[in-house]
């Protein structure tokens, strides 16, 4: 091994052990406990498959899992959808001296917690909320709204609000990333704006779609406080579920396999997608 060679795994050798310890030591831990049986209070050391036996086949966590999925999916629809349009007129119509302001702008959701934001979210959309006193006010309606809060719904505009800013910088950095001659000759080249964009803009733009689709999806469908709290605790995800298993039940074999279960659906999702994602470029190249 050369001196090069050596200097460079001496320079990454304390962050690798560090991202071990931290990331990998748990997901092995849960792994683990996932094999294991539960006793009274306790956890027996026996291996068994049953942990898993029992999820797979469990037609509630299915339904949970489910609709985990669907919600995770449509936050990133909703998201991403709404996302783009923000980043393509910060990268194409704002001027270069003030996108550092609205950069700057996109980020202020950041300067409170996540748990404030969802809190804040809830007194909007509450009986007594702000969207209620103010549609009461106006005598638009006589009795407050009770659709718009504890539902589906409710929980997806929340977690889009709170993931927006995850979806915008990815796309932005993308289209930034695009050369503008490129733009220039396609419309020399006697293409309409509209077909400029579908051509060439958003296939160029693809990697900060993906980027921001995982960023989304991937912690939305294992999001715990939202649904507690803006589902009202009727419309438990997989997070839930884990921790009802983990707290409330101390089945800690039976959670954990829950929790393993979550990762490789999300996993097979995001590798899907990924896949479908480079047949989208290797079609339109």
């Amino acid at each position: 091994m050369d001196r090069e060679a050596r200097q460079g795994l001496t320079l990454i050798a304390p962050p690798f052990l560090y991202a071990l310890a931290i990331l990998a030591a748990p997901v092995l831990t849960i792994l683990s406990y996932s094999f294991l049986t539960d006793g009274y209070l306790e956890v027996i050391g026996e291996f068994t498959f049953g942990n898993y036996i029992q999820v797979w086949s469990d037609p509630i966590v299915r339904a949970v899992l489910l609709r985990s999925l669907a919600v995770s999916a449509a936050v990133t629809v909703v998201t991403v959808l709404l996302a783009f349009p923000v980043a393509y007129y910060l990268s194409f119509v704002v001027k270069p001296e003030r996108k550092s302001m609205w950069l700057f702008l996109i980020t202020i959701p950041f300067w409170t917690s996540y748990l404030i934001r969802v809190f804040l979210w809830k007194v909007i959309l509450g009986y007594n909320g702000v969207i209620n006193s103010s549609l009461t006010g106006l005598g638009i309606i006589d009795q407050p709204l009770t659709f718009i809060l504890y539902n589906v719904n409710s929980m997806v505009l929340t977690l889009a609000h709170a993931y927006a800013p995850f979806a915008i910088l990815p796309i932005f950095v993308a289209l930034e990333k695009i050369d503008r001659s490129l733009l220039e000759a396609g419309r020399d080249l006697g293409e309409n704006r509209l077909m400029t964009f579908w051509r060439v803009t958003l296939p160029l733009a693809m990697p900060g779609v993906v980027a921001a689709v995982l960023i989304v999806f991937i912690p939305t469908i294992g999001d715990y406080v939202t649904p507690e709290l803006i589902g009202g605790g009727k419309i438990p995800m997989i997070a839930n579920l884990i921790q009802v298993q983990m707290l409330a039940l101390d089945n800690r074999p039976l959670g954990s396999a829950l929790a393993v279960t979550a990762m490789l659906v999300v996993a097979v999702v995001s590798l899907i997608f990924l896949w479908l994602n480079r047949r989208f470029l290797r079609v339109k190249q």
